[in-house]
């Protein structure tokens, strides 16, 4: 396989992998919650997803 071919690839799969991530955390915090608690809520998450992507 050519390597430009393999880096695209790669960097394809892991921007899916980190927004599917972002979604199932997205999911996961709002789902249970009252209506007046989700605009902290996804403060929150976004908090975390900036952290993470970041950490590169």
């Amino acid at each position: 396989m050519d390597p430009l071919m393999a880096s695209l690839l790669t960097a394809l799969v892991a921007v899916t992998i980190v927004a599917v991530a972002a979604v199932l955390i997205t999911h996961l915090a709002v789902r249970g919650t009252e209506s007046r608690h989700r605009a902290a809520v996804l403060e929150s998450v976004a908090s975390v997803i900036r952290s993470i992507h970041s950490k590169r």
